[in-house]
C-alpha cells in the first residue's frame, strides 16, 4: 500500500494557514482563471516530496508564502511534510519537517514546525512511507553503479506538467532532464513488478565479473611480449654481440631464454666498458648525458623539498589563523586582556580580567600558566614564518639555476651531436650506446610489468564464477517477464485509446521501455507518438498511458504513490468556450476525457486519486461533482489569499 494526498497547506510569516483539501480515491478538479495559482499545485507537491530545486513560480507564492506543506494518507496512517521557501536568493532548502499524525489531524501551527530533517533523510522516510524496500539496489545500463529506488523516481509516473501533458516528445515527467532517461529505464521494470531485487543483484554482479575478466585478459595480453616466448630478447642479444657489448655465443649453441636475459642484464651492470676509443680520450656526449641525469635528479629533489616546505607553511598558517581568530573572539568578549596589557603576574590577580582575588586558587594558577604557554607558542610560530619563507625562496632560486643548467646542457648536447665529425670508431661507440639504451629500456619495461602486472591469474576463477551466475540466471529471464507485463499494460492503453477515439487506436500499441515513448505498429511500419499528429492525440495518449500504468501499479501493489496530477489538459486543442461550461465542438471530447479518468478511478475502488487543475468548467458529470474549488477574479478566490498580499504591502 502507498499514499495519496489529503491536503496542500501554505503558511505565511504570521503563521496563518491556507489549506486546499482533496478527496482520496476520487477525481479532484480545481478550476479558475489564469494567474490564480493553479499550476503551483503540482510544483508544491514536487517540492515537498524532495525535489532538488525550488520550481515554484509566481510572485505571490515566492514573496508571501513562508512554508509549503502536504498531508499524505496511507490506510490508517497520516504523514505531514513541510518545507520552507528558500530565503533570499537561495536555490532551495535542505531541511524539512516530517511528522506522523493521527488520521484526520489538521496541519500543525507554524510554531510547532521543526525543520531539522535533512533532505536526504526526508527522501528515505518518504520512500519507506511509499512502500519502497530500502535494501533494493537496481543496476543502470552502461554503468557500474547501482541506484536505490526512491519516492523521487515515483514522480515520473505521478506528475504531468502543463508543458508535458500534451508533449509529443516527452511521455514521462522530467524525462528530458540529465540522467533521468537512464533512471527511468532502470525504474520502469521495477515499478511494473518485473524485477526480482535478488536477481537484479546477481545480474549486476555478473556484469561486474565480465568487466573484471576483460580487464584481467587485457592485463595478461599486455604482459605477453615480456614472457619467455618473446623474440625481443633474442634480437637484442644479437644486436649486443654485433655492437661488441657481448662475446659471441659458441657456434651451434642454443641459449635458453633465461640465459639470454642474464646476458642482457650483464650489459647494463656497472663494469669497465670495452675501450672503443684511443687511450686518454673521453666521450663528451656520454659526459653530457651523465650530467643531465644528475641535474634531473637534483631538480626533482628540489621540487619535492619546495612542495614539502609550502605544505608546512600552509598548515602552520591555517593553525595560527584559527588560534588568532579564537584569541580575537575572546578578546572582543572581554575574556582576555587587551594586547597592550600584560597577563597579571600577581598570584592574587585574575589571569583573565586582572581583578583582585580574595583567595588565589589552583585554577587561577593553571589558567595563568596556559595563557603564558599559548602566547609563547603563538609568538614562536609567528617568528618561524620568515625562516620558512626564506627557505622556500632559496630553494626556488636553486630550482631556477637548475633549469638554466639543464637548458645549457641541452644546447651543448645538440651542438656536439650536430657539429662533430664522426670517425668510424665514433660510429661504433655510438652504435654500442644505442644498443645499450635499448636493452636498458627493454629490461626496465619488463621489470615494471613483472612488479605490477601479473600476480595471481584470476581468469579461471572469474570464468567459473561467471558460468555459475549464468546458470543461476538461466531459469527465468527478466526480459521475458517485462515483455509479458508490458503486453498487458499495452492492452489497457489500447482500450483507453479506443474510449478516447484517438488516431491509431485500432493498431497494436506498445510502450517502448528503451525509447520511453508510445509506438503504434502498422503495415506501414512503427509510428512513434511524436509522429501521430494533433495535440488531442498527444494528450489522449499521455492520459491513456498514465491511467493504464496506475491501473497496473495498483493491481501489482507497486510502491508508486497512488495519485496523478494533470495540469490543464484542456489546453490541447480545446477552445476557450469550454471554460464557462460552453458547448463548443470540443465539449464532448473533453467531457469524454474526464469520463475515462473517472472510469479508471471507479475500476480501482478508491486506490487511485487524480488531481486536475483546469481553465475549463464543465456543467456536466463527472466534471461538476469533482470540482473542489473555483479560483476566479470574480469571486476573489486564489491559492494565496488576497489579504496575505495586502498585509505585506501595508507593512
Amino acid at each position: 500500500m502507498t499514499f495519496q494526498i489529503s491536503a496542500i497547506s501554505l503558511y505565511n510569516m504570521k503563521g496563518e494557514i491556507r489549506t486546499v483539501p482533496f478527496r482520496t480515491g476520487s477525481l479532484n478538479i480545481i478550476t479558475g482563471d489564469p494567474r490564480r495559482g493553479k499550476s503551483a499545485i503540482l510544483a508544491i507537491v514536487d517540492y515537498c516530496l524532495g525535489s532538488d530545486g525550488f520550481v515554484i513560480r509566481g510572485a505571490a507564492l515566492r514573496d508571501f508564502v513562508h512554508v509549503f506543506a502536504l498531508t499524505l494518507v496511507k490506510g490508517e496512517e497520516q504523514l505531514f511534510v513541510a518545507r520552507p521557501a528558500p530565503a533570499g536568493k537561495a536555490a532551495s532548502t535542505t531541511t524539512l519537517c516530517v511528522k506522523f499524525q493521527v488520521q484526520g489531524a489538521p496541519p500543525p501551527a507554524l510554531t510547532e514546525l521543526d525543520f531539522s530533517m535533512p533532505l536526504d533523510i526526508a527522501k528515505r522516510v518518504l520512500s519507506k512511507f511509499t512502500g519502497i524496500d530500502p535494501a533494493v539496489r537496481l543496476p543502470v545500463a552502461r554503468s557500474v553503479r547501482q541506484i536505490p529506488p526512491s519516492v523521487r523516481h515515483g514522480m515520473f509516473f505521478c506528475l504531468q506538467e502543463q508543458n508535458e501533458v500534451a508533449n509529443q516528445d516527452l511521455l514521462f515527467h522530467a524525462q528530458n532532464q540529465e540522467f533521468h532517461p537512464a533512471a527511468l529505464r532502470a525504474m520502469l521494470p521495477y515499478f511494473l513488478g518485473a524485477v526480482d531485487p535478488e536477481r537484479a543483484q546477481r545480474e549486476h554482479q555478473l556484469k561486474l565479473l565480465r568487466r573484471e575478466l576483460t580487464r584481467e585478459q587485457e592485463r595478461h595480453d599486455e604482459a605477453r611480449p615480456f614472457q619467455p616466448a618473446s623474440g625481443t630478447a633474442a634480437a637484442l642479444f644479437a644486436e649486443a654481440i654485433e655492437a661488441g657489448l657481448l662475446d659471441p655465443a659458441p657456434v651451434g649453441s642454443l641459449l635458453a631464454q633465461d640465459e639470454i636475459l642474464h646476458s642482457l642484464r650483464r650489459v647494463t651492470e656497472p663494469q669497465p666498458v670495452r675501450d672503443l676509443q684511443p687511450a686518454g680520450s673521453e666521450d663528451p656526449l656520454s659526459m653530457l648525458n651523465e650530467e643531465r641525469r644528475e641535474l634531473r635528479d637534483t631538480y626533482a629533489q628540489t621540487r619535492m623539498r619546495i612542495s614539502n616546505l609550502k605544505s608546512i607553511a600552509r598548515e602552520k598558517d591555517a593553525f595560527l589563523g584559527q588560534v588568532h581568530a579564537q584569541h580575537a573572539r575572546l578578546a572582543t568578549l572581554g575574556l582576555l586582556p587587551q594586547a597592550s596589557s600584560a597577563i597579571p603576574d600577581q598570584p592574587t590577580q585574575c589571569p583573565v580580567c586582572g581583578s583582585h582575588l580574595e583567595d588565589a586558587t589552583e585554577t587561577a594558577r593553571l589558567m595563568r600558566r596556559d595563557l603564558d604557554r599559548l602566547n609563547a607558542e603563538m609568538t614562536t610560530m609567528g617568528e618561524a614564518t620568515p625562516d620558512i619563507n626564506a627557505r622556500i625562496a632559496q630553494e626556488e632560486e636553486s630550482l631556477t639555476d637548475l633549469r638554466n643548467a639543464l637548458a645549457r646542457n641541452q644546447e651543448q648536447t645538440e651542438v656536439f651531436s650536430a657539429g662533430q665529425r664522426l670517425t668510424a670508431q665514433d660510429d661504433a661507440q655510438r652504435q654500442a650506446a644505442v644498443v645499450h639504451g635499448r636493452i636498458s629500456l627493454f629490461l626496465d619495461t619488463m621489470a615494471r610489468h613483472t612488479q605490477t602486472a601479473l600476480g595471481p591469474d584470476r581468469r579461471d576463477e572469474l570464468t567459473t564464477r561467471i558460468a555459475e551466475l549464468e546458470e543461476e540466471l538461466a531459469g527465468t529471464v527478466q526480459q521475458d517477464v517485462l515483455s509479458s507485463y508490458l503486453s498487458l499494460v499495452n492492452q489497457k492503453i489500447q482500450a483507453k485509446a479506443i474510449a478516447l477515439q484517438l488516431e491509431h487506436r485500432y493498431e497494436p500499441l506498445r510502450l517502448d521501455p528503451q525509447a520511453l515513448t508510445l509506438i503504434a505498429d502498422s503495415p506501414r511500419g512503427p509510428t512513434k507518438m511524436a509522429q501521430m499528429g494533433s495535440g488531442q492525440n498527444y494528450l489522449g495518449y499521455h492520459i491513456a498511458t498514465m491511467l493504464s500504468l496506475h491501473e497496473w501499479f495498483s493491481e501489482m501493489h507497486s510502491p508508486v504513490p497512488r495519485f496523478l496530477i494533470l495540469d490543464q489538459p484542456s489546453q490541447a486543442g480545446f477552445p476557450d468556450d469550454t471554460r464557462d461550461g460552453g458547448f463548443g465542438a470540443a465539449h464532448a471530447t473533453l467531457l469524454n476525457l474526464y469520463k475515462t479518468i473517472q472510469n479508471t478511478i471507479d475500476t480501482l475502488n478508491s486506490d487511485f486519486q487524480v488531481i486536475v487543475v483546469e481553465h475549463a468548467d464543465l456543467d456536466a458529470e463527472p466534471f461538476r461533482s469533482a470540482v473542489r474549488e473555483r479560483w476566479r477574479l470574480a469571486n476573489g478566490q486564489a491559492l494565496v489569499p488576497e489579504h496575505w498580499m495586502t498585509d505585506r504591502v501595508a507593512e
